[in-house]
C-alpha cells in the first residue's frame, strides 16, 4: 500500500461542484492512502482571516455554483458501479484559523436577523480549542463537510447530497470514521471539501467553524459488489445512515425506512423487529436544517436526518456480520 499526495491547485480544485470532465488528480490502487496537503478555504481560497462581511459578499456571487473548494477527483483502479469505496479518515489537521458567518436570508431563521454576521477564530497550536466570546471556549472536533463520488452524468453541486454522498456535514465525519460510498461511475472519482474545525448537529445558521486543512489522510479501500444504496458512516461506536428531503418530515421518514431496510438486510432482524429496535435504541438527529431565501447559489442543501445505530446493542456475531456485509465478505 502506498501514499499519494494531492495538493490543492487551480488544476485540482473546482469551486462548488463535482466536475465529471476533470482529469484524475491522482490515480491509486485499492488500499492506498491519499494525503491531501494545504486544502483551500471557501471561494477558491479567497476567504482570508479578518475579511469584513462586505468584502466577503462579492465572493458569494463570484462563485454561484457554491462556496466549497472541492479537490479531486481521486480515481481508484478497478472501482465499478455496484462496488463500495470505504474512505477511512486517518488524520486531519486544520489550518490555524476559521470563521462562522451567516448572511441575511439563510439558515433556520432566515428573516430573524437584519444584519449579517461573521466571527473569526484562532486555534491553538495543538488544534484542541478556540476562544469564542464572553468567556465561551469551544473544543475543536475537525471534520469533513463534503465527501462524495461522482453520481454520473453532468456536474453536480457540492451543496447537495444523495446516494453518492456529497454535503453530508456529519459531526462524526472526522478521524476514526469510515465513509462507505456506493460507486456510481468507473474508477469512483472521489471529491473532498468543506473542512470544519467543529460543527453542531443541525448547523442552524448554515455554518460551523469553517476552515481548511494543512493535511488530511484518507485510506481508500474497495469492496466488491456490496448492495449499499446510500452513504453510510461507521465510527467506533455507531453505524450512521442518512435521509434527505425537501422537508424534515420526509427526511426523517426516508432515514427511518432506509435504516429499517438496511438492518433487515445485514442482520437476522425482520423489518418489524428493526422498526421496533429503531424506536428503542436508534437516535434520529437533525444533521442539517438548510433554508435559503436569499441565496447567491444555484443549489440548496437538502434537509437531512441521520440515524445513530449503536453497535453495543449487537452481540459480537451480529456486529461481525454487519462488518462483513459492508466489506463484501472481506
Amino acid at each position: 500500500m502506498s501514499v499519494a499526495e494531492l495538493r490543492s491547485t487551480r488544476a485540482t480544485v473546482r469551486s462548488g461542484y463535482l466536475d465529471p470532465t476533470a482529469p484524475a488528480a491522482v490515480e491509486i490502487e485499492p488500499g492506498d492512502t491519499v494525503r491531501y496537503l494545504d486544502t483551500w478555504t471557501h471561494w477558491g481560497n479567497e476567504a482570508v482571516y479578518g475579511m469584513s462581511f462586505a468584502d466577503r459578499e462579492p465572493l458569494r456571487h463570484r462563485y454561484p455554483k457554491g462556496p466549497y473548494s472541492m479537490v479531486g477527483p481521486v480515481e481508484i483502479a478497478g472501482a465499478a458501479p455496484g462496488d463500495v469505496v470505504e474512505c477511512a479518515v486517518l488524520d486531519l489537521r486544520t489550518i490555524d484559523w476559521g470563521w462562522n458567518s451567516f448572511p441575511h436570508g439563510v439558515g433556520a431563521l432566515p428573516d430573524d436577523f437584519a444584519e449579517p454576521y461573521v466571527h473569526y477564530f484562532r486555534f491553538d497550536d495543538a488544534r484542541t480549542g478556540t476562544d469564542y466570546t464572553h468567556g465561551v471556549r469551544l473544543p475543536l472536533r475537525p471534520m469533513i463537510g463534503v465527501l462524495g463520488v461522482e453520481p454520473g452524468g453532468d456536474e453536480v453541486s457540492a451543496i447537495t447530497a444523495g446516494p453518492w454522498g456529497g454535503n453530508l456535514v456529519l459531526p462524526e465525519l472526522g478521524v476514526g470514521a469510515s465513509v462507505f460510498l456506493p460507486v456510481r461511475r468507473p474508477r469512483a472519482r472521489v471529491w473532498l471539501g468543506d473542512i470544519h474545525a467543529r460543527q453542531a448537529e443541525g448547523v442552524v445558521d448554515q455554518t460551523g467553524i469553517e476552515t481548511a486543512a494543512e493535511r488530511i489522510d484518507i485510506r481508500y479501500a474497495l469492496h466488491r459488489r456490496v448492495p449499499l444504496d446510500a452513504p453510510l458512516v461507521e465510527t467506533a461506536t455507531h453505524w450512521v445512515r442518512f435521509g434527505f428531503a425537501d422537508n424534515l418530515d420526509d427526511a426523517l421518514v426516508a432515514c427511518l425506512r432506509g435504516t429499517i431496510a438496511w438492518l433487515a438486510a445485514v442482520t437476522d432482524l425482520s423489518p418489524s423487529e428493526a422498526y421496533a429496535l429503531c424506536s428503542m435504541a436508534v437516535d434520529f438527529r437533525v444533521t442539517q436544517y438548510a433554508n435559503q431565501t436569499a441565496s447567491a447559489y444555484s443549489a440548496t442543501p437538502p434537509k437531512t436526518v441521520h440515524a445513530m445505530i449503536p453497535k453495543d446493542v449487537f452481540d459480537s456475531r451480529a456486529s461481525a456480520a454487519v462488518g462483513a456485509w459492508l466489506r463484501g465478505g472481506s
